[in-house]
């Protein structure tokens, strides 16, 4: 990265500010990235337990195969899912707070007393399944942050903080060659003062 500057102590001191405040958010951001990737692997554990559990209910479902089929699956619907947002490590992410189930009426006469239990047991698999997506959905948010943050320290630590250190020291060098410089004329200038005024002695 170029960065543009002038030989002069303003422009030193601006790159010096500016060389700080990255030196400072550097620990900062290194933080934030560490804390998403713990959390993003928190979310994907999750998203993977709730499928492992789903997986597990459906295989103790299996039994039951031909019971589902004269099941009616418009008794019971998703009818809200409440959650609301969370920030994680200065992250927006939704959290799941409940989900709420239309069940629509039947006959206990007509229906098999087992209905009961399956409209339980599709609340239960459709809870699940709802929860690995909002976690799947978390890990996404978080992912994505955290390799927003990652390419930020990696600008900071590897393009912009060297850059700004480069341009410093050449400003430095400029400055202390020019002082030297100008000390030297100083001395050539007096030692021919001092020649002339023994020639006028």
């Amino acid at each position: 990265m170029a960065i543009k500057f002038q030989y002069n102590k303003t422009a030193l001191q601006e790159l010096n500010r500016q060389l700080r405040i990255r030196q400072r958010a550097l620990p900062t951001l290194k933080n934030k990235e560490s804390a998403l990737r713990i959390e993003v692997k928190k979310a994907k554990d999750a998203a993977t337990g709730r499928e492992e559990a789903l997986a597990r209910r459906m295989a103790g479902y299996e039994q039951m195969v031909r019971l589902w089929e004269e099941f009616d699956p418009g008794l019971i619907a998703v009818e809200e899912v409440l959650f609301k947002s969370r920030k994680i490590a200065g992250i927006k992410v939704p959290v799941l707070e409940g989900v709420v189930f239309q069940d629509k009426p039947y006959s206990l006469f007509s229906r098999p007393h087992w209905y009961a239990d399956g409209i339980a047991i599709l609340k239960e698999l459709a809870q699940i399944a709802i929860e690995k997506q909002f976690f799947l959905r978390m890990m996404e948010l978080l992912d994505q942050a955290r390799k927003k943050t990652t390419q930020k320290v990696n600008l900071y630590e590897k393009v912009q903080i060297p850059a700004y250190e480069e341009a410093i020291l050449k400003i430095k060098r400029f400055l202390e060659d020019e002082e030297n410089l100008s000390k030297a004329a100083q001395k050539i200038v007096k030692k021919r003062q001092a020649a002339a005024q023994e020639k006028e002695d």
